[in-house]
């Protein structure tokens, strides 16, 4: 683990050649230029910064928890193979941690998209009693401004000290450090941009057509012209979770009407209401009952369980899930909110290896040994105790 975040902070400090208001200089092959606000602009100072406090545990209540508890440089910033994530005192949320990789992309943060930057997503999981269960930051500002090492970096990133160290400056440099996680340079990469013929298999390359053709996966994980983020920004109702809850939704509607604070603390601490997914932030907008934001599927093959609660353990899991038209086999019935493009898609069983194949070669070099070490671990026994009351992601 301590080579590859070594390896990692290399490369982020390497690639930060950004100013206020302009993306990253020299984007992986296969991505667009990363989009840099103006009033955070990118240094190595402040990418060094955020990456310390990434990795900090006095972030947590306990002092056992840290970003990277649950984004692990060494398993491509997920906690695989963990179906939900653990916070203090080893309580379980109830959503899967998403790799935190090509996040810089996103317009939303969350599965349920409740921040708009990677700066407003920082300050919610220190809060979070399951996660962090933090209920001031002024322990951990006290903490910053004790420590030597750290009042040296404030000073030299933000020119701030002692009590001008603020909330704000740990929420941009953690933002600076988390957009340099860029991932691209993939076979399929080569093969797509570079114009490398042999780097996928035959495999791969008939699982292609199926992702933009009969499986219709291109409507949602976009491919422009010359990059591809794989995500379309959006929210959908692809039957995942909702399916089982589907009886009960009309129950949770009315919670929608209710000031935004009761739904918040709904959201918080109801298992059922989590499975609402957008709806629970934007209130009545109906479209959005059940739906989850769109992944990367960038390192896909890697970052196992899949969907917003871990309950699809493998990618031909997944596959079958939307050739079955977003119903898996506990499934009761597919809910009547599913978003309209999810279908069954009728593809044979080699049109779903071949769209497996493809998708495994979404994986960037970085991150290329990650399933040796994530199938060993999936194979080992795992705490297969239900999610803890209280909700994470």
């Amino acid at each position: 683990m301590r080579r590859l975040r070594s390896t990692t902070m290399a490369l982020a400090v390497a690639a930060w050649a950004c100013g206020a208001a302009e993306p990253c200089a020299a984007e992986p092959l296969g991505l667009p230029p990363v989009p840099i606000p103006a009033d955070n602009p990118q240094s190595p100072e402040k990418i060094a910064l955020g990456s310390k406090l990434f990795h900090d545990k006095h972030f947590s209540a306990d002092g056992t928890i840290s970003c990277s508890t649950c984004h692990d440089d060494a398993k491509a910033f997920t906690d695989s193979p963990l179906k939900t994530s653990r916070g203090i005192r080893g309580q379980f949320g109830q959503r899967n941690a998403p790799t935190v990789v090509n996040a810089a992309y996103y317009q939303t943060l969350f599965w349920d998209g409740r921040t708009y930057s990677l700066e407003d997503q920082s300050r919610i999981p220190p809060f979070n009693p399951i996660e962090m269960g933090l209920t001031s930051y002024d322990p951990f500002l006290d903490y910053l401004r004790a420590d030597n090492a750290y009042a040296a970096a404030f000073k030299k990133v933000f020119d701030v000290h002692g009590e001008e160290i603020t909330i704000e400056h740990v929420k941009k440099a953690i933002a600076s450090f988390e957009r340099t996680l860029i991932s691209g340079d993939s076979p399929f990469d080569r093969w797509r941009f570079a114009h490398e013929t042999d780097a996928i298999s035959k495999a791969a390359q008939r699982g292609f057509e199926v992702f933009v053709g009969q499986g219709r996966c291109v409507s949602c994980h976009v491919i422009e012209q010359d990059n591809a983020i794989f995500t379309d920004n959006r929210f959908h109702n692809t039957g995942v979770g909702i399916n089982k809850i589907q009886a009960e939704v009309p129950r949770f509607v009315d919670e929608f009407q209710r000031p935004r604070a009761t739904v918040h603390k709904a959201v918080l601490h109801d298992p059922m209401v989590l499975e609402l997914g957008r709806i629970a932030i934007r209130g009545a907008h109906f479209d959005d009952i059940g739906a989850f934001k769109t992944p990367t599927l960038r390192n896909i093959a890697v970052t196992a369980p899949y969907m917003h609660d871990g309950s699809l353990k493998t990618l031909k899991d997944v596959v079958k899930h939307y050739n079955d038209g977003g119903r898996s086999p506990s499934d009761p019935s597919v809910n009547p909110y599913l978003s309209s493009g999810i279908r069954p898609l009728y593809l044979s069983d080699q049109q779903q290896d071949d769209l497996v194949a493809f998708l495994e070669t979404l994986t960037s070099p970085a991150y290329a040994g990650v399933k040796t070490e994530i199938a060993e671990q999936a194979s080992r026994p795992t705490d297969e105790r239900p999610p803890a009351r209280g909700a994470a992601y």
